[in-house]
């Protein structure tokens, strides 16, 4: 088989910087012990993660997910938010039996923190 070049790729994957990271990051991949999906022709990495694209035995869009994973420092979960946040009244001589709990939704919350006041600056509190 003859060497896969880039504009065989092109068509699909349109932009060919994204097509050098792409294929990079597969044939990251293979030298990692992935397994290929076109047979090696005796053809280096490179050109194999190439053919691969060429012949849509991997999907592009697979791996730009999986190269953005890659890269990522930290994965947001997304975990759904309590809708109300136990609040403990104040009181004084406050036992395990009197405890009373309030809920506060998180736009009380917000309400109050922003009728909050910051203290002022001083030249005193340099120092």
């Amino acid at each position: 088989m003859a060497r896969v070049t880039v504009e065989d790729c092109i068509d699909k994957v349109d932009n060919r910087f994204e097509l050098v990271l792409l294929a990079a990051h597969r044939a990251r991949m293979v030298s990692s012990g992935a397994p290929i999906t076109v047979e090696r022709d005796n053809d280096k990495n490179p050109v194999v993660a190439l053919r691969e694209i060429a012949d849509e035995t991997v999907s592009p869009e697979d791996l730009l997910e999986d190269l953005i994973h890659s890269l990522q420092k930290y994965t947001e979960v997304d975990e759904p938010e309590p809708e109300a946040v136990p609040m403990i009244t104040s009181g004084e001589g406050l036992g395990d039996d009197d405890v009373q709990m309030d809920r506060m939704t998180e736009q009380e919350l917000l309400a109050g923190l922003q009728g909050l006041v910051p203290p002022e600056h001083t030249d005193d509190d340099e120092g």
